[in-house]
């Protein structure tokens, strides 16, 4: 049945920059902390505080604009959006509508050619969040090169087979726009009664708001992989959806195959995982297309996922547009970016992906595999490149990354951006290993503590008497006891049965407590059992 439909999807994505104070005061933006605590008169909307626009969100933004393909609005200014709502200690948000602050871009993404195809030549809608500037602008600004390379989350569990075909599909992004946060609200079942936190008000966002290029899911997730790699290569974000530093709103409808026109959308807010966004919008789209069926309309209207129960439940109707009543806000002055901030923001644009990528196949003799999945995190192909200049081999610095870095990752439920230990910790372990003073199971016990305490190897090795020991009387000695105490397998191997060699060497190694050299433990039974 749905595949007489199409899905049209766009995304409302909201980033909290990382800076250090909020976007109009002096205030901490740390996540945490004791409930209203980073609180000032100004973050709680008091009579008579004036806002002061922290230059650094202008930076982060215009920074991700360029980035992402965008003209710059080299005029613009902000507006409120008034509206009564607990968390919002003001009665208004502050925000840009008329005159945003980057315009008119565009992503690429990369998907496989599989599954759920989109309709070409298919019109669509303008996905245009609230109205066009009417105001006349100055000279606007394009950044021609795009940021590069999608997201590899969800590619780390490759296991090197030939990729299926590719192709590149571009999405457009309507706006940029800077805003604050508002409060959080905390239901307390329990006492019955709901309490308000405002460290978060006021903590800086931007809104990304795409064309509604999207027709599925898997196009969905990588659009958002692409725009977090971009800009957790910027530094402008941690991206951390868990933590609600990313967030996402999805507009979707439906329309039948081969339909011009489009369909009622609906609007699900502040998703905050990949998999409740692809489950949501599934879920959608057949709640939507079993309306259609059985003759029903759908309502526009804003709904909340529940990924637990599977399922959406409507919050509010969006069948009268909401009046948010916006003028532009009289204690802020416009903003106006000249030729100067503006070749700032762009001399401090990183080595993005693309560009990264094509520099490692140059200088360093490791695969495209190894280069795809370092480069998928800039924290990775950083501690990667310190590795490498310290004195390890390509080959071997990515072999850490990519086998116990990301094995040790997976198990608990991190990302690469919450890596602690350090590049000079990990050249040196890669030496103590390469140099055969460690065996190679000591290697990854120490770097096992490595990760948890970046703790320095060489002297983890000293201090818990893990050096290898290869050769001389000691190995010997406890080779011939394990001799001695394994005459079967020793019989054995004499007769030609070459496993149980690998037998005495598992004893061996077990009775000096893994301190051997394996290779060296094998040349020593051989020469014993001649």
């Amino acid at each position: 049945m749905s595949k007489q439909y199409e899905t049209v999807i766009g995304l409302e994505v909201h980033v909290e920059l990382a800076t250090r104070t909020k976007i109009f005061c002096g205030c901490s933006t740390a996540f945490g902390g004791k409930p209203n605590s980073h609180t000032c008169p100004v973050c709680t909307g008091m009579p008579g505080t004036l806002p002061v626009l922290n230059r650094k969100v202008l930076e982060h933004a215009v920074a991700v604009g360029l980035a992402t393909n965008c003209r710059i609005t080299r005029y613009c200014k902000f507006d409120r959006k008034n509206y009564f709502y607990p968390d919002n200690p003001q009665n208004y948000q502050i925000s840009q509508l008329y005159l945003p602050v980057c315009r008119d871009g565009y992503v690429e993404i990369d998907l496989e050619e599989a599954g759920e195809t989109e309709v070409q030549g298919a019109e669509t809608e303008t996905g245009r969040k609230g109205t066009k500037a009417g105001g006349k602008e100055t000279k606007d600004e394009r950044k021609g090169t795009n940021a590069g390379g999608e997201g590899t989350d969800a590619r780390w569990g490759m296991d090197g087979e030939k990729a299926a075909p590719r192709r590149k599909k571009r999405i457009g992004i309507h706006e940029i726009h800077m805003e604050e946060d508002a409060g959080k609200l905390i239901h307390d079942d329990w006492e019955d009664c709901t309490l308000v936190d405002y460290n978060r008000s006021g903590v800086p966002l931007i809104e990304i708001v795409s064309e509604p290029d999207m027709r599925n899911a898997r196009e969905v997730i990588a659009y958002l992989e692409k725009l977090r790699l971009i800009i957790r290569y910027l530094g402008a974000s941690d991206c951390k959806l868990q933590e609600g530093s990313m967030r996402a709103d999805v507009n979707l409808s439906v329309r039948r195959v081969g339909d011009t026109h489009l369909g009622t959308r609906t609007e699900m807010k502040n998703l905050n995982s990949f998999r409740a966004i692809a489950r949501a919008i599934e879920g959608e789209k057949l709640r939507q297309i079993d309306l259609l069926e059985a003759g029903e309309a759908v309502v526009q209207e804003t709904r909340r996922w529940d990924d637990l129960k599977g399922t959406s439940y409507a919050m509010r109707s969006k069948e009268d547009a909401r009046d948010y009543r916006y003028f532009p806000d009289p204690d802020l002055v416009p903003v106006s970016i000249d030729d100067a901030f503006l070749e700032e923001i762009r001399a401090r644009q990183p080595e993005f992906r693309t560009e990264k990528m094509a520099r490692y196949r140059a200088e360093y003799d490791i695969p495209d595999y190894d280069i795809e999945i370092i480069t998928g995190s800039k924290t990775m192909a950083d501690l990667f490149e310190a590795t490498v200049a310290l004195g390890a081999q390509p080959k071997k610095a990515s072999n850490w990354l990519m086998g116990e870095t990301l094995r040790l990752l997976k198990e608990r439920e991190l990302d690469p951006e919450d890596i602690r230990f350090s590049p000079e910790h990990l050249a040196k372990l890669i030496e103590l290993a390469e140099g055969k003073i460690i065996n190679s199971t000591v290697a990854k016990e120490v770097f096992e503590h490595m990760f948890e305490e970046d703790v320095d190897p060489q002297e983890y090795v000293e201090e818990h008497g893990l050096k290898m020991v290869s050769d001389g009387d000691d190995l010997r000695k406890v080779v011939e006891e394990v001799i001695a105490a394994n005459p079967k397998s020793a019989e054995d191997y004499k007769g030609g049965k070459e496993r149980a060699l690998g037998f005495l060497v598992g004893q061996t190694m077990k009775a000096m407590k893994g301190k051997a050299d394996p290779a060296g433990v094998n040349r020593m039974l051989k020469e014993l059992l001649r």
